[in-house]
């Protein structure tokens, strides 16, 4: 997906449309701390096992199949105020397998 270099955006802090430069930035993992990553950490570590387990004889998640995987991730755009320098996300983000800047 071809996107421009710059655009005229509203900067939240100059609170008026300004000129903005666009960066793209690796997305973000969430961290080993987050509650996912303890409740998956949970679910593959104790009580594992086959048979007479009961909801605990299932294998690891690392074994599940990952079936509605995406093949494309998110971009993570970062737009640059020109006037006050301030940064600001895009929110969301576009799917798109390359990403270019015109």
């Amino acid at each position: 997906m071809k996107i421009p270099k710059s655009a005229k955006r509203l900067c939240k802090t100059c609170k008026k449309h300004t000129e903005q430069k666009i960066a793209q930035n690796k997305k973000r993992t969430a961290s080993s701390l987050s509650w996912g990553s303890k409740y998956r950490a949970r679910k593959r570590g104790d009580a594992r096992g086959t048979g007479s387990h009961g909801r605990y004889s299932k294998p690891a998640v690392s074994k599940w199949k990952r079936t509605g995987a995406k093949a494309t991730k998110k971009t993570d755009l970062r737009y640059t105020c020109n006037v006050c320098k301030k940064m600001s996300c895009q929110g969301s983000g576009i799917r798109a397998k390359r990403v270019e800047f015109i």
